[in-house]
C-alpha cells in the first residue's frame, strides 16, 4: 500500500489527512482516506470526526474524500431535500422529522357557514381543540406500514415484541402496525391511552372506531406489568454501561497501538 499523508487546511491547525492507496487485490488502486488528529487519534469516517469535533467546527460541507469544504455541495443537497424531502428517488433515508404520514381530508360537500367575531355580544362558541386538530382519514395508522428505523450504520433495528394483552383492531391486524399506532399516539396526544374500549368497534371498526385511539383492543397495565418494565429497563442499563466500559477499553487500545506504530514508523 501506498500512503501520503498531508496537511488538512479546511480543520484546525495539526489534523492531518492520510490517503492509503492499495496496490494489489481485487480493490487495487482503489483509495481509503484517514484523518489523524494533533494527538495522533484516527478517524475513519465523517460521523466519527463529526462527534470528536462536536460544535468547533461545522461540517455541514465538509468533503470527507478530498478534505475541502464544499459549500455548494450543501447548498445542491439541501434544494434536493426540499424538493425530495423522503428521498425516495435515489433510496435515500427519511430525514429526522417527527411529523406523522397523516393524509389531510378536506370536504367536497358544501356546509353551512358560521361567522365567529370578537365582538362582546357574540354568543357564537368555537370549539377550540376541533379548530386545531386538522380531519384525520379514517385508518390513517395503515400508512405506517413498512417504516422502520434504523441505526446510524444504516442497518434496519429489531422490531419490539408486543405483549400478550395488545390485540390489534381494524384492517391491517400486523404488529409492527400497531407498535407504530401506539407510538405515534404517545407521541401526538396528550390523552391517556387505553385503546378501542366499545366491544361495537371490533365487530365494525369503520362505523364505531374512536379515531382518538390506537387501532388495538382495550388493555389495562397492572403494577406487574410496571415492575417487568422496570427490570427491563435496569436490565438494558447495566448492558449498555458494559458496552460503553467495553468501547472505552477498545479505544484504548487502538490508541495504544496507534501511538507505538507512529513512534515505529
Amino acid at each position: 500500500m501506498e500512503r501520503k499523508r498531508t496537511d488538512c487546511p479546511a480543520l484546525p491547525p495539526g489534523w492531518k489527512k492520510e490517503e492509503v492507496i492499495r496496490k494489489s487485490g481485487l480493490s487495487a488502486g482503489k483509495s481509503d482516506v484517514y484523518y489523524y488528529s494533533p494527538t495522533g487519534k484516527k478517524f475513519r469516517s465523517k460521523p466519527q470526526l463529526s462527534r470528536y469535533l462536536g460544535n468547533t467546527v461545522d461540517l455541514g460541507c465538509f468533503d470527507f474524500r478530498t478534505g475541502k469544504m464544499m459549500p455548494g455541495k450543501l447548498q445542491k443537497n439541501k434544494q434536493r431535500l426540499r424538493h425530495d424531502p423522503f428521498g425516495l428517488s435515489k433510496g435515500g433515508k427519511p430525514d429526522l422529522n417527527t411529523a406523522l404520514p397523516i393524509r389531510q381530508t378536506a370536504s367536497i360537500f358544501k356546509q353551512p357557514v358560521t361567522k365567529v367575531t370578537s365582538h362582546p355580544s357574540n354568543k357564537v362558541k368555537t370549539d377550540l381543540q376541533r379548530a386545531i386538530e386538522q380531519p384525520r382519514q379514517l385508518f390513517w395508522e395503515k400508512r405506517l406500514k413498512g417504516l422502520r428505523s434504523s441505526d446510524v450504520t444504516e442497518e434496519v433495528l429489531r422490531t419490539m415484541d408486543l405483549p400478550k394483552g395488545l390485540q390489534s383492531v381494524g384492517p391491517d391486524s400486523s404488529d409492527d402496525t400497531l407498535l407504530s399506532a401506539i407510538a405515534s399516539a404517545l407521541h401526538m396526544s396528550s390523552a391517556p391511552i387505553t385503546g378501542q374500549t366499545s366491544v361495537a368497534a371490533e365487530k365494525n371498526p369503520a362505523i364505531w372506531l374512536n379515531t382518538s385511539q390506537p387501532l388495538c383492543k382495550a388493555f389495562t397495565v397492572t403494577d406487574e406489568h410496571i415492575r417487568e418494565q422496570e427490570l427491563k429497563v435496569c436490565q438494558a442499563r447495566r448492558s449498555l454501561e458494559e458496552a460503553l466500559m467495553a468501547d472505552g477499553l477498545a479505544r484504548a487500545t487502538e490508541n495504544t497501538r496507534e501511538l507505538l506504530e507512529g513512534k515505529t514508523a
